[in-house]
């Protein structure tokens, strides 16, 4: 977007002296009142102890990425890498592009965390105004360094320093790929920098008191988010496109009670549901069709819900789409039961898939038995049933996916994972292996649990899945 050091644009007009002194005076004060420190910057500093016992003597650098630019033009909205926000609890909204957390080695053994960020532009410089990545005129206030360090309870240092800072060499970990000047600075050490980005994931594998209530708090947004796009309904009946009038009233919401989407809303109507990833969602809303909506909402602390319902458009699921959502519901029962501390995490796609396979057996559709099709070699089941049944969530909606295979997908449950559960069956439209009446059928029902101590907790039971229940709530939302 722009290609000068000082933020300016090629095709930018020169700055005249005088307007650039003019621009300097007049000016009154203009601090930021009743800064306080974070609620999740005590979290982020307990997390931060552990990374210190657990790497004593070296410096870690974590930085929190920069802008991404679309169209030539404007950059799109800015995300701090997880791990920065993790370990700092700083939110989308304070987040500040190009920062960088260093926890410095003490002679003690323990670390000093310190923050490099770019701070709010000064009136005495050409910044403010000129500067359209960094400048208060293009992209609004950020906090000064001393408002950064009261709400983070961090000391907080100048981005423009950070380059001869690390030009005194010490044993360093950094998360590579994520800025250029750390990469250039920090020699790299592959093996320990993998083993330093798997641990940084395995770390939130469990949630603590303020992750948890955080993604209760993304679930009942996404709630309401849903409530919106069932209101919709009619009005994505009466246009060409109706998927993208039920994606808007769900981003509204995100925009209104969180900081962005979690994820690109799929909202799959009619055989669009049998695409797993249908984010195009240029397609009609039809009544008596289904529409499957795989939404969630990121809150500003970075953590996100991921709920999916297939919903009859007109209220009522017919005969057939009865039958095959009330396989996937049993299913997620299944799946719901296997969950607890100790249970293998495979365990949950164990139970939904053998559910799946008996379904289908029943219905005369499997050309193996059930039993046969759950063997590794066979499948055949998968046919319709292509995805996994769950993953991890917290502020990625895959969160941990550098996390071990023996501490994840071959690891067992513990009291403080979240997780999904999220059977689903697509029947392609072309697929005659199955009555007319059932080609184009896509179902998935995903919710977010909580593993307790002494089993599980739906975080989105709020939201209805059971039948019966889903055409009452639809009936009270658009009566």
């Amino acid at each position: 977007m722009n290609d000068k050091k000082d933020g300016t644009r090629s095709y930018d007009a020169p700055n005249a002296d005088a307007l650039a002194a003019f621009m300097k005076i007049g000016w009154a004060p203009t601090p930021l009142e009743g800064v306080t420190q974070s609620r999740a910057s005590t979290f982020a500093a307990a997390r931060r102890k552990v990374l210190s016992k657990t790497y004593p003597g070296l410096r870690m650098v974590i930085p929190a990425g920069g802008f991404k630019v679309r169209s030539n033009d404007t950059d799109y909205r800015f995300r701090p890498l997880s791990a920065y926000a993790y370990l700092t609890g700083i939110t989308g909204i304070d987040a500040v592009p190009d920062s960088v957390l260093v926890l410095e080695p003490l002679a003690d053994g323990g670390h000093e965390a310190l923050l490099f960020i770019h701070p709010r532009s000064p009136r005495d410089s050409e910044e403010f105004y000129r500067n359209v990545r960094h400048g208060e005129f293009w992209i609004g206030r950020r906090m000064t360094l001393e408002e950064t360090e009261v709400k983070f309870g961090i000391t907080v240092r100048h981005i423009s320093t950070l380059a001869s800072f690390l030009d005194e060499e010490k044993k360093s970990l950094i998360i590579r790929g994520e800025d250029a000047l750390v990469d250039s600075k920090v020699k790299a050490r592959k093996k320990k920098e993998a083993e330093f980005a798997t641990f940084l994931s395995e770390m939130r594998l469990l949630k603590d008191e303020f992750e948890i209530g955080e993604l209760q708090n993304a679930v009942n947004s996404t709630a309401r988010g849903f409530a919106d796009m069932i209101k919709v309904f009619k009005a994505a009946t009466e246009v060409p496109k109706g998927e993208r009038v039920v994606e808007a009233a769900f981003f509204g919401r995100a925009r209104v009670e969180g900081n962005e989407l979690g994820y690109d809303t799929i909202a799959a109507s009619g055989s669009h549901a049998c695409v797993l990833h249908w984010i195009r969602n240029d397609g009609a809303v039809v009544p008596g069709d289904l529409i499957l909506i795989d939404a969630g909402i990121e809150m500003d602390s970075l953590y996100t819900a991921d709920i999916t319902r297939t919903l009859p458009i007109n209220g009522k699921f017919s005969e057939a789409q009865r039958k095959i959502y009330m396989l996937v519901y049993e299913a997620q029962k299944a799946g719901f039961a296997a969950l607890k501390p100790g249970a293998a995490f495979k365990d949950i796609n164990r139970a939904s898939q053998e559910v799946l396979a008996k379904g289908l057996e029943e219905m005369g559709i499997l050309p193996v038995s059930a039993e046969e099709s759950m063997k590794p070699d066979v499948g055949l089941h998968r046919r319709w049933t292509v995805h996994g049944v769950s993953h991890m969530l917290g502020m990625d909606v895959h969160d941990c996916s550098q996390a071990r295979n023996e501490e994840y997908s071959d690891g067992v449950l513990k009291a403080g994972m979240v997780l999904t559960v999220e059977p689903g069956l697509y029947i392609q439209p072309d697929d005659e292996l199955f009555p007319p009446e059932y080609r184009g059928i896509g179902v998935r029902i995903e919710d977010d649990v909580l593993i307790t101590e002494t089993g599980y907790r739906v975080l989105s039971g709020n939201i209805p899945s059971h039948p019966d229940e889903v055409e009452v709530w639809m009936a009270n939302l658009t009566r």
